[in-house]
């Protein structure tokens, strides 16, 4: 068994040479074109949290860990969480939604003054705020990115990137025409595990792959999320904000602050968990993007209020003739593969492989064939100790975040950059939209369009509510 090193920020990544004084040109939040000082090594980095509930929480203490940034602006919809207050929290979200609701504290941590702001555009406002860190609902993650961008912010960005495709691609176009960094936070890309994994299997130690699986399986039975009224939202909670271009419907205790991800106008769990297995699968197979796809789903065990499947499985074909199979269980437990969280199978072997190791299994010779095994099996597990903690951000999450600060000093690309995230949230999205016409589609991924069926087209973007727009 073979032991790895623990990593540090530094080590992880090889810093660039130490940037030059310089400016950059960028978009104010109403277009006009402002110069921004480049940041040298050594420099603060300012930066403003747009969302500090539960993911928000984790990113923000994650970037406080580091000491070239300097938090100066929180901005939030729910008022404990803008205040950092857990003790103010809503009792029912507490008692529903447990550890999914922030410890909070920091207020005793933050080293000088932290503005608070209510609407995110006031934050983007700020001159002296040099990057943001954005983990509002999916829903909102376009048109706050874009905004950040036109106000000359470089950007973190949680996943799924958007919604829709419409949106991840408009969100590629303006990060280019405003010469801003944006890292989006697909977790696997950050892991020194994936990227050794990644030069083995393009390097064809397991053979060539005909095909990769995932799952993630969470058995909701019998209750899912419930069935709930609408009615008031909590005190301090400001309900018409949060829903933002989204269509005017009353509040429910099962969609905010955490369970939006089990409906469809604000995320889906193609989007929350499949674009983190989707991405590794294609990007350990050297694939960008899919030709065609199909999804088969059910809602027909769960009867809560979610408006999305229960159990869904979607298959991704390639021109290379690979394919990639994600599936979504919440009505039934157990494990589908051997181990680790994504299976890869070559023509020499499998792969298992997940943050906290892999491993390479040979495969015996099927019929007709007279061979023995081609490759030796393989195993890298990381210690425990080397893993991170419960309740803390993961290596992997933590070196995106490194690999954010030192691109902001050197203006070079991140590692899950936007066209990457892009690519592989609109994996997921387009398992949505064939799981709702309900038959296979073809995908033009140069055009971003679907080729066999027009109806299919209009799910690539909806109408905002006013004001809302992405320009």
């Amino acid at each position: 068994m073979m032991k790895e090193d623990k990593i540090t920020r530094r080590d992880f990544i090889k810093k660039s040479a130490t940037a030059t004084t310089g400016v950059s040109l960028s978009l104010s939040v109403i277009g006009a074109p402002t110069i921004r000082p480049v940041l040298g090594a050594s420099d603060k980095i300012r930066m403003g949290f747009i969302g500090v509930g539960n993911r928000g929480w984790k990113l923000l203490r994650s970037f406080m860990s580091h000491d070239d940034v300097e938090v100066v602006a929180l901005c939030d919809v729910y008022e404990p969480y803008l205040l950092r207050n857990r003790s103010k929290v809503d009792e029912r979200l507490i008692n529903e939604l447990g550890g999914k609701i922030p410890p909070m504290g920091e207020n005793e941590m933050f080293k000088g003054k932290v503005d608070r702001y209510k609407d995110f555009r006031k934050l983007l406002e700020r001159k002296d705020i040099d990057a943001v860190c954005i983990a509002t609902p999916d829903h909102w993650h376009a048109i706050q990115t874009i905004m950040a961008c036109e106000a000359g912010k470089d950007v973190y960005v949680e996943k799924p990137l958007s919604i829709m495709i419409h949106e991840g691609r408009r969100m590629v176009e303006v990060a280019k025409k405003t010469n801003r960094i944006v890292q989006v936070g697909i977790n696997r890309r950050g892991s020194s595990i994936y990227q050794e994994a990644v030069g083995l299997v393009r390097g064809e130690k397991i053979g060539k792959v005909s095909i990769a699986r995932a799952y993630r399986i969470s058995n909701m039975y019998p209750n899912g999320i419930g069935n709930a009224k609408p009615e008031e939202p909590p005190k301090g909670f400001d309900w018409d904000m949060w829903l933002g271009p989204r269509a005017y419907r009353p509040y429910q205790y099962n969609i905010a602050s955490y369970k939006f991800r089990l409906w469809k106008s604000y995320s889906s769990q193609n989007g929350n968990w499949g674009v983190h297995y989707i991405d590794a699968m294609r990007w350990l197979m050297g694939e960008q993007a899919p030709v065609a796809i199909t999804a088969h789903s059910t809602k027909s065990i769960l009867k809560d209020d979610r408006t999305i499947p229960d159990t869904t499985e979607a298959i991704f074909e390639f021109t290379s003739g690979a394919i990639i199979v994600f599936g979504m269980y919440e009505a039934n437990g157990g494990s589908m593969i051997d181990s680790g969280e994504i299976e890869l199978r070559g023509t020499k072997g499998n792969l298992y492989i997940s943050e906290s190791g892999y491993k390479i299994v040979p495969t015996r010779a099927g019929q007709f064939q007279d061979r023995g095994t081609l490759i030796e099996p393989v195993e890298k597990i990381r210690e425990r100790s080397e893993r991170s903690m419960r309740n803390t951000p993961t290596e992997s999450a933590a070196n995106l975040i490194s690999n954010f600060l030192d691109c902001v000093k050197s203006r070079k690309k991140p590692l899950c950059d936007l066209e990457v995230g892009h690519r592989s949230n609109s994996f997921a999205l387009l398992a949505n939209i064939a799981e709702e016409v309900e038959t296979r589609i073809e995908w033009d991924p140069k055009k971003e369009k679907i080729t066999n069926n027009n109806e299919a087209n209009k799910l690539l973007h909806y109408e905002y509510r006013k004001p809302w727009k992405l320009d």
